[in-house]
């Protein structure tokens, strides 16, 4: 019988979300991913039968995947990453502003960016009672400030992921379930527009984060050595924010 402690991650094909799956393949723990790739067989960790594909875009499909999740596990979640995000731009890639962003693609990118986290971990409620896990919320430094690059609804998405954090820490507090979330600035991943070097000149340390940066960050959240921890959104940004 597999005695790993288990993690499901969403958004774990790239960036933040790839780290951290390495990071806790390190650490010996079982890897169980989502995200809207199917699984890679060049990836050193698990194989299909711990990768989920699904579009988190699709509420439906969603919730239809909590059964194939539950399926997976030993009765046991004793993580749960919600780090799937979209940030969509303007044909010309550009930011989309609260007056030119499509009624579907705010929908779309709440779904994916708000939503699923409270889906999930809902869904596998009894699973993270079981282990006495920690769910960890990836929000983002442009949840409390306008941003030259990240539109309206990305923007809205992860503050409103913020105010998630707060209310699940107290609704799930009591089954011993801690909820913390993690906000990034600017990381060294795809998601990054051109121009942010110039954001980069404004950072007190004058560098990009790294993805591995973040990822230990979340296994510290993880991890028992947070024990006491839940309710808080921690920021990782190098002094963006000061």
């Amino acid at each position: 019988m597999d005695d790993r402690k288990v993690i499901l991650l969403t958004g774990a094909s790239r960036g933040i979300g790839h780290a951290t799956v390495k990071k806790f393949d390190a650490e010996g723990w079982r890897v169980i991913s989502c995200s809207r790739q199917p699984f890679d067989p060049r990836c050193p960790w698990g194989g299909e039968e711990d990768h989920i594909q699904i579009d988190l875009a699709d509420p439906q499909r969603t919730m239809d995947a909590i059964g194939r999740i539950r399926e997976r596990l030993n009765g046991k979640l004793h993580a749960l990453v919600n780090n799937a995000g979209i940030s969509p731009k303007s044909e010309q890639g550009g930011r989309l502003s609260a007056l030119d962003t499509d009624l579907r693609t705010w929908g779309q990118v709440f779904h994916v960016n708000f939503f699923a986290s409270i889906v999930l971990a809902r869904g596998l409620q009894a699973e993270l009672t079981a282990a006495k896990g920690a769910v960890v919320n990836v929000t983002s430094i442009v949840g409390s400030r306008v941003h030259p690059f990240a539109g309206a609804a990305y923007a809205t998405s992860k503050a409103a992921l913020k105010a998630l954090t707060r209310e699940m820490a107290h609704d799930f507090g009591p089954m011993g379930v801690r909820v913390n979330a993690i906000a990034p600035g600017e990381i060294a991943t795809s998601i990054l527009s051109p121009g942010t070097d110039k954001i980069v000149e404004n950072i007190p340390m004058r560098r990009l984060g790294e993805p591995s940066e973040v990822a230990d960050l979340v296994y510290y959240l993880c991890s028992d050595a947070a024990s006491y921890v839940t309710g808080t959104e921690i920021e990782v940004n190098g002094g963006q924010h000061v």
